[in-house]
């Protein structure tokens, strides 16, 4: 089943684990052969949290039914709500919570089995579990598959703003089955496509060229080019978390796109646009806010652009899902929030070219003259 493995190295700080190993599996996911419930050959318990879109999934059958008719021996299950809703530190203390009242101990698994929330909320609550209980992964989504679940950033959103609350505390193994990527509802798999564009333009031209020349083959989710895009992005996250696992420099570019795109999710609902659709308008807007400052050329950005647009992506200054008047004020005010500022000045990643990227502090009007 295991095609392919991958290692990424943390610094020997206080993140909980010195390296993740990322297994890719090829075939039908298949996590009762990953995890076998009820043998625990290293006289580990194991916590398993996933949420109801997962568990009813049909690949899932086998391995929910063993919670179901008891033969999980001393491992347990927990089945959460789906989507950003759920994203809450609520829905952490209820992992933590069920973790105490079944016995588990610091030196047990946790297991978080879905897309990038649920990396997000059973990392966190691992992390601050009995002071830290190591945790794993199988990521469910393609956004998950290239960001969520690598490098370690865990944590919830508050009070409508994007991961306000989290720690660094990455997952000591990883199981990626490319295949949970057609089981997919299309808003969530082009999701993971705008992550995976963002990437491109950091870290690699040629995922840039495969975007603008093989669209149609990445839109019908092609399975070489899915298992492709998964891996070189996987690839160029694990060199940047490498380099800056606490993410006091390079690893900052890794947010492209992302203070546009948390003021939108902010100021429409959390879950009420999908984070890839929300960062796709956001690099647009950094592109674009980018040439007006002479950083980028006219010709880049409209290259960019019609990238965006062939992925259905919306480019205009003000997305059509935002209602109401005030919008840039609203927008300044989400974005003036961002965990990313430094002494309340607007922090953007901004680009001259692919892979030509530099972060600056803007001023509120360079924020409001792309937002209309």
């Amino acid at each position: 089943m295991k095609n392919n493995n991958f290692t990424i190295n943390y610094p020997s700080i206080f993140c909980g684990t010195e390296k993740s190993h990322i297994s890719f599996l090829s075939g039908k996911p298949d996590l009762v052969s990953v995890f076998n419930p009820g043998q625990n050959p290293e006289n580990k318990r194991r916590f398993f949290v996933t949420d109801a879109t997962v568990a009813s999934l049909d690949c899932m059958k086998d391995f929910i039914s063993k919670f179901d008719d008891d033969s999980c021996g001393k491992d347990v299950l927990m089945i959460l709500g789906s989507g950003e809703p759920y994203k809450t530190i609520d829905s952490v203390l209820r992992i933590i919570k069920k973790a105490i009242d079944e016995g588990f101990s610091r030196n047990d698994v946790f297991v978080g089995i879905g897309g990038g929330v649920i990396c997000d909320l059973t990392s966190f609550a691992a992390s601050i579990f009995k002071r830290g209980a190591s945790v794993q992964f199988v990521p469910t989504t393609l956004l998950a598959m290239i960001d969520a679940s690598i490098g370690g950033k865990t944590g919830c959103d508050f009070e409508n703003y994007k991961n306000m609350i989290g720690s660094f505390f990455p997952a000591t193994d990883l199981f990626y089955f490319p295949e949970f990527v057609q089981y997919l509802p299309e808003k969530q798999y082009f999701s993971g496509l705008g992550e995976a564009f963002k990437t491109a333009l950091l870290c690699d031209e040629e995922l840039v060229c495969l975007f603008k020349n093989e669209s149609e083959k990445i839109k019908n989710r092609d399975v070489e080019i899915v298992d492709l895009i998964i891996k070189k992005c996987v690839a160029a996250k694990a060199q940047i978390v490498e380099q800056d696992f606490t993410e006091k420099n390079i690893r900052a570019f890794l947010n492209f796109g992302h203070s546009f795109g948390h003021a939108l999710e902010t100021i429409v609902g959390l879950g009420s646009i999908t984070h890839g659709e929300a960062v796709a308008w956001g690099i647009g807007r950094a592109i674009h806010l980018s040439y007006k400052k002479d950083f980028c050329s006219e010709a880049f950005r409209n290259s960019v652009f019609e990238i965006l647009q062939n992925f259905g992506w919306e480019t205009k200054a003000v997305p059509s899902i935002v209602k109401g008047g005030g919008i840039g004020e609203r927008f300044l005010t989400a974005m003036h929030k961002d965990k990313k500022n430094i002494d309340d000045k607007i922090r953007l990643v901004l680009q001259k070219n692919i892979k030509d990227t530099f972060i600056a502090e803007v001023d509120d009007t360079d924020i409001l003259n792309v937002l209309k």
